[in-house]
């Protein structure tokens, strides 16, 4: 009895259980058209096809949730998140009392400015 409520009460980590489980299958017949028409649609939807089918079933209509970004935002995300790793070493270095050497200082001052850079192209775009 106590080791089935210490099981109970152990986090054993993993997914969450979901509160409604969908187990049921459902088949659907169409033509090929049809099923890359469906698949289309629900990729634009980004969003599976089964969840297209449920939503387009239950309330009439899919809400496109389309929210692409420019290549370039991407691309500048990727940059920050680099910058962001590069810093991290650096604050470690700081924090276990290492001092910098001259090629850490260097790649500091360039990404200092390579951050007040992308601050006024942004700062120019939003004007």
């Amino acid at each position: 009895m106590i080791s089935e409520l210490r099981e109970q009460k152990r986090n054993k980590g993993g997914r969450p259980k979901k509160q409604i489980k969908r187990d049921e299958q459902l088949a659907v017949m169409c033509a090929l058209v049809e099923r890359k028409a469906i698949e289309y649609k629900a990729k634009t939807a980004n969003i599976s096809v089964s969840e297209f089918l449920r939503t387009l079933r239950l309330k009439g209509q899919v809400d496109m949730k389309i929210k692409t970004l420019p290549k370039e935002v991407l691309q500048f995300i990727g940059m920050l998140n680099h910058m962001s790793a590069n810093l991290n070493q650096v604050a470690k270095k700081m924090n276990s009392n290492e001092m910098l050497n001259g090629y850490d200082r260097d790649a500091l001052f360039d990404v200092e400015k390579f951050i007040k850079q992308h601050i006024e192209n942004v700062a120019k775009y939003y004007q």
